[in-house]
């Protein structure tokens, strides 16, 4: 149970705050809802509360597990992405994106930079790093209380940028 202050992170859109729970009817049944705007976006989000578990919305990771974070993105005997096309790759991609889950993200954005290290990235697999930075960036940089340009030039240092 979310309260009204409190961050989460909503698959495939980043960090909001819950800004308020509120009850609606509809068909004749009251549900209530948290509204939770997007940090980065300004977006408004309403999920059921019901539904959170369904949709993939979680609390921010712990302080501690940052440096599991870290540690994948720092992991580069674990890119396979090079061997399978780019819409299979697309794909895997994006269900890891969708997850939610930081740690997926994380994979994501590690093989991309590395792909990155052999070959110029299409104009697909740009947005896709692009989105996997912003989602583990801002998780990192709110759970580690940390600038998010210093998480930036961290995560970047471990691929030589």
């Amino acid at each position: 149970m979310f309260k009204i202050g409190d961050m989460a992170v909503y698959p495939a859109q980043g960090v909001g705050v819950i800004e308020a729970i509120e009850s609606k009817e509809f068909v004749g049944q009251k549900m209530d809802f948290y509204v939770l705007r997007i940090v980065d976006s300004d977006m408004t989000i309403m999920i059921p509360v019901n539904n959170v578990d369904s949709v993939g919305m979680r609390s921010l990771i712990d302080k501690d597990r940052v440096r599991t974070v870290y540690d994948i993105l720092k992991d580069k005997t674990q890119n396979q992405g090079n061997l399978a096309s780019w819409s299979r790759r697309q794909r895997d991609y994006n269900e890891k994106i969708r997850s939610g889950d930081v740690f997926e993200v994380a994979e994501v954005l590690r093989e991309l930079y590395m792909i990155r290290e052999d070959k110029e990235l299409s104009y697909g697999e740009k947005k896709v790093l692009e989105l996997a930075r912003k989602l583990v960036v801002k998780e990192i940089a709110l759970a580690d209380g940390k600038d998010e340009q210093q998480v930036t030039d961290r995560v970047e240092s471990f691929f030589g940028h």
